[in-house]
């Protein structure tokens, strides 16, 4: 295992040493405060000013030295246009190709500068992880509140590279005009930003860049909400690429984002109808959070016992989940004929127990090559928003009344006779297409847990989970180096042993830090508002606006539809602009707005205030999603990344839990309060859910600086 420092000394660019952040300094002086606070000789206050001014310190001496070499880039660029503005009226070809060649020297001495800052951020993590670990202090909080939103923060210098930017834009526009002078009449200024034609000096510098600032895009963001592991575009030989690239199966692949589609399609296509259900077999309106709430029941459940099958076969647990769910779509239809409540409840929770989504997420970090698993999570989380919003659209269409062989056929009954034939088509096309991907011994022993597996596949996945991602907060790979810092004969299988996959709930559990929890409640939370919405949009509408089934399945599917277009904002634009926790923090605020708009305060109560209210609080939703599970991924351990109990089942429990929840208060606010009251009664709870989350939000804001 590599020791920090001399990693740190080793990947030092010569001539610079003098201006790297001194690390072995600064633990020397972190072990010095550990002696000396346990013998009672150095006091607290005392160790906070003195540590936080070397720090300042060094971190001054990085950054000037920064600003002083884009001077100097900036001085040759100046230079390089004097040099093409001679060329403005006679371009001579041999002159334009040196001084394009000029233009990429530029550039590979900008991408030094970047990872000099790149490394030297990286210590500064390090030594704020190592002084909290050492002393008991939360310095790195204190210290991030105090210098990162300092008008004048030299902080934000080395973690966000102010100015950068610009020199990356004229390099981007002198190659755009010098391709110009070769035939190409295109201005990057007139063009879209992704249309624009990239030297490849210019990605390089843009990865860089990436990986320091977490600049990210859609692509990235939207794969991001599986909470699947991702690839380092450099990590892994070309041999494990290739072993990656003959184990990949496509229709295996396509199979599993369809289950993912059908499955949200069979859990929203009732929406619109559980109201109408409930009240054609003898029970209140409001018990359509029964209805709909039972599928997600069960679905806490299953998502556990699908997570561990998964250790060892996904074609099995695919086809039991398609068998499950064809049985419990019949359950569900015929029990119209039948008259009983309790049919339709029980093919619900059938239906629930099918949720296959674990196993799903699992196929995707497990089986597909790091080459395009980022393209695979942004399909996973498509198809799920897709299916969600033909889920109701479907359902406005199937307006239809007849009989067949004795069975009703209704717009009551037809989603579930249409869901069953839907996922026997897809039983036989996962019987016939499906290929099983071959998972040694080795690698069922380590992630059940088995003393016996060996180190391979952890070091595998582990050089897989690397991504542009470096912060401020403590990680496995902190934990790792830290490790070397200590113990430099540490062994291989001990540090397998250490970071092997959580194997049961608490110890899953023991590896939350207080921002994870944290991030697990908003989740929590923006399910809440979300299931409260979707759940009791049919029986709100109808007793406020009289709106039938047809216009209630248009509004949810407008809703659904929203979700993409709205992470391409954020994820595209939005994410590069702002902070991940002040983006979070302000749609919060929007989602706490959207609840206490849809409060019924007057005596009218209009479509449009409901419509309004509905939709800031879906999009703000939306939006809280996307950038939470973003953070997320991010600060989860390494050791949830995998294994049974994985980031994304604690993610997908909390998210069920929340809807069950939901659920059960739709239904309870019925019985006591009425249809009258029910729309207040539900967002109340929902309101002060809001409110905690958005405290605890605050609480840990300053860990979540990136």
């Amino acid at each position: 295992m590599v020791n920090f420092s001399n990693k740190l000394t080793k990947d030092q660019i010569p001539g610079w040493e003098e201006y790297y952040f001194n690390y072995k300094m600064l633990k020397g002086r972190v072990n010095e405060y550990t002696e000396q606070t346990k013998e009672g000789t150095q006091y607290r206050r005392r160790v906070l000013k003195d540590f936080s001014k070397l720090l300042d310190d060094e971190i001054e001496k990085i950054v000037l030295f920064m600003i002083e070499q884009q001077g100097l880039i900036a001085a040759r660029l100046e230079d390089l246009g004097k040099r093409r503005a001679r060329l403005q009226d006679i371009p001579l070809l041999q002159e334009i190709t040196e001084l394009r060649e000029d233009y990429r020297s530029v550039g590979l001495d900008l991408v030094t500068l970047l990872k000099f800052v790149e490394l030297n951020a990286n210590a500064v993590r390090k030594i704020l992880k190592k002084f909290d670990e050492r002393l008991g202090y939360k310095f790195t909080d204190y210290y991030v509140r105090s210098r990162s939103n300092h008008p004048y923060s030299q902080l934000q210098q080395v973690f966000r590279h102010v100015g950068i930017g610009a020199v990356v834009g004229a390099l981007s526009r002198n190659l755009s005009d010098l391709e110009e002078r070769q035939g190409s009449y295109l201005n990057i200024y007139d063009q879209h930003p992704l249309a624009i034609p990239k030297d490849p000096i210019i990605d390089l510098i843009t990865a860089t860049a990436d990986k320091l600032t977490n600049s990210t895009n859609f692509l990235r963001f939207l794969g991001q909400h599986a909470l699947i592991a991702q690839a380092d575009s450099t990590a892994g030989t070309e041999d494990e690429q290739h072993v990656g690239e003959d184990e990949y199966h496509l229709m295996s692949l396509v199979l599993n984002l369809a289950n993912t589609f059908l499955y949200m399609v069979n859990t929203y296509i009732v929406v619109p109808t559980a109201d109408g259900y409930a009240t054609s077999l003898g029970a209140a309106a409001t018990a359509c959070g029964a209805v709909i709430g039972s599928m997600a029941v069960a679905q806490v459940f299953s998502s556990v016992y699908f997570s561990a099958w998964s250790n060892r076969s996904y074609f099995r647990p695919l086809l039991f989940s398609s068998v499950v769910l064809l049985l419990g779509n019949v359950m569900y239809a015929m029990a119209f004929d039948l008259g009983s409540l309790t049919i339709l409840l029980l093919g619900r929770v059938l239906c629930g127990m099918g949720s296959a989504r674990a196993v799903n997420r699992r196929y995707i970090s497990d089986c597909v090559p790091p080459r395009i698993r980022m393209q695979a999570s942004a399909a996973f989380v498509s198809a799920s928003a897709l299916g969600m919003a033909c889920g109701p659209a479907l359902a406005g269409l199937l307006q239809t009344n007849f009989s067949l062989y004795g069975l009703t056929i209704n717009q009551i009954t037809l989603p579930g006779w249409i869901m069953a034939f839907g996922w026997l088509v897809y039983l036989i096309w996962l019987w016939i297409l499906f290929q099983e991907p071959d998972l040694g011994p080795d690698v069922k022993d380590f992630y059940e847990g088995s003393s016996s597996s060996t180190s391979t596949r952890y070091m595998e996945q582990e050089k897989m989970e690397q991504g542009f991602t470096e912060h401020l907060l403590p990680s496995e790979q902190d934990e790792e180096d830290d490790n070397g810092d200590e113990e430099h004969n540490e062994t291989l299988s001990s540090s397998t042993t250490t970071l092997r996959p959580a194997s049961s709930v608490a110890s899953a559990y023991t590896l939350l830090t207080p921002s994870v929890k944290v991030q697990l409640l908003i989740y929590f939370m923006l399910k809440y508002a979300m299931e409260i919405l979707l759940a009791e949009s049919s029986v709100v509408t109808g007793y406020y606006f009289g709106w039938d089934i047809g216009t209630v399945s248009v509004f949810l599917a407008v809703l659904g539809l929203s979700v993409l277009p709205v992470n391409a904002i954020v994820g595209t634009y939005i994410s590069n602009m702002f902070e991940d926790r002040q983006i979070l923090v302000a749609s919060e605020m929007a989602l706490l707005a959207g609840v206490m708009l849809s409060f019924k305060l007057t005596v009218e109560y209009t479509a449009a205030q409901y419509v309004c209210s509905a939709v800031l609080t879906f999009v703000s939703a939306e939006v809280v999603e996307g950038v939470n599970l973003s953070l997320l991924s991010r600060v989860m351990s390494a050791r949830l990344s995998r294994g049974t109990y994985n980031g994304g089942l604690l993610s997908t429990e909390a998210g069920t839990v929340a809807r069950v929840v939901a659920d059960g208060t739709i239904t309870a606010a019925g019985l006591l309060a009425g249809e009258g009251r029910l729309l207040n009664a539900t967002l109340l709870p929902a309101l002060l859910v809001c409110v905690a989350s958005i405290a605890a939000t605050l609480s840990t804001y300053n860990s979540l600086f990136y």
